[in-house]
């Protein structure tokens, strides 16, 4: 049995953790020869190239520039990276005949390839919606509303959920949505795949040493939020709560990530100098885990604006590390429901900040509370976002 996977994501290391990466490695692990097909980018000056890992196949597609570039150079690159991938999947799998083709949103320009696959081949194919665009850039301003850009990406959007047989959504929030504002679609075939990872065993010892490396209080307890900086979060929300972050009594709040909006918050810590809130490019995967396996608090911002249920893939590197959540979200997300049902975490509405540093106090003192949340989420976790368990969502298609 063959499966295709096509992302813009980097799977050179197909053994890293992550929630693509794990469903890969999981569909590998059952038997199903998996081809990946994901972009090397320009700058790494590498061609388009065919390799082999135990039962998993890379295509590597040669393509300009998509992240660490300018919007502009990013946005070309996304829009050819359809032919592109075509091209190549054309030339090197093209003795190959697949069972199954999954793709991922971000982007939603895959529509060449998968409706060539799905007529040569004719492939079941199965989307992970993953991003709702392009309302979600409609929210936060960043086009317009039904103008020529929204109307040629919504025209892209309608064909690639036509393409698909099935559709993966994160939540229940996003099933609701797709459906309501896409009445073309068959409810049949929309159904929740949440993001699911292969959890690590439980941490026992907590060793602090790394909080030295950082320039933190043993004593402090760490606040970690790990991630995209850019718009969808809701910079000027970030940049109060580092304004008032003092007020928590020995918490610290560690910010890690990259995104358009870096230079910004990194700007703002300049000038405010917070004794207590600190800033950090990128981390390795490993760094990052290993920091997580000792921070006490997951912190999760999305902008009020937004009128999407957004459902960050963040909050599984949380659980899977029994940390409580802190979020600071627009009401229109289910991921606060999650935190209830799940009973990990507190949830503020973004732009509330009184809200949210009353919360951030609460977890900062308590201790008690904060293993408790953290003890509920992991078990949360363990139900519902392991991998070994909704990998039998995609594979009752096959």
């Amino acid at each position: 049995m063959n499966v295709l996977f096509i992302t813009l994501l980097n799977m050179e290391n197909v053994d890293e953790r992550g929630i693509y990466t794990d469903l890969v490695r999981e569909l590998a692990s059952r038997g199903i020869n998996m081809h990946v097909v994901f972009p090397r980018e320009r700058r790494t000056k590498l061609p388009t190239e065919l390799t082999s890992i135990r039962n998993i196949k890379l295509l590597k597609v040669r393509t300009g520039n998509i992240t660490k570039t300018s919007f502009i150079e990013k946005g070309l690159s996304t829009l050819t990276i359809d032919k592109q991938y075509l091209k190549a999947v054309k030339k090197y799998l093209k003795d190959v005949r697949f069972d199954l083709v999954i793709y991922s949103t971000p982007p939603i320009t895959f529509v060449k390839v998968v409706n060539y696959l799905k007529k040569k081949h004719e492939s079941k194919t199965y989307l992970l919606l993953k991003d709702i665009f392009p309302q979600n850039a409609v929210d936060i301003d960043l086009i317009k509303n039904r103008g020529f850009i929204w109307r040629y990406f919504r025209k892209k959007e309608k064909k690639l959920y036509q393409l698909s047989d099935k559709i993966g959504c994160m939540s229940k929030g996003n099933v609701n949505y797709i459906l309501q504002h896409n009445s073309f679609i068959d409810k049949r075939n929309v159904e929740v795949f949440p993001n699911s990872i292969e959890p690590v065993e439980i941490r026992v010892n907590v060793n602090k040493e790394i909080y030295k490396k950082y320039h933190i209080s043993e004593e402090s307890t760490l606040f970690v939020y790990g991630g995209n900086l850019g718009k969808p979060q809701g910079i000027n929300f970030i940049l109060k709560v580092i304004e008032n972050f003092h007020k928590v009594d020995s918490g610290h709040l560690l910010i890690v990530g990259s995104g358009t909006e870096y230079k910004k918050i990194e700007k703002h810590i300049h000038n405010a100098k917070p004794k207590n809130v600190s800033l950090h490019k990128n981390l390795p995967k490993k760094e990052y885990d290993k920091l997580l396996e000792n921070a006490d608090v997951g912190l999760i911002f999305l902008d009020k604006r937004f009128t999407i249920p957004n459902f960050p893939s963040r909050l599984t590197s949380y659980l899977e590390y029994s940390l409580p959540i802190l979020a600071a979200t627009d009401k229109n997300t289910d991921l606060k429901d999650i935190l209830s049902e799940a009973e990990s975490g507190l949830w503020s509405e973004s732009e509330d900040i009184e809200s949210f540093i009353d919360n951030a106090k609460l977890l900062s003192t308590n201790k008690e509370l904060r293993t408790q949340l953290g003890l509920n989420g992991r078990k949360y976790l363990e139900a519902h976002y392991n991998i070994k368990e909704t990998v039998n969502i995609i594979i009752k298609h096959l």
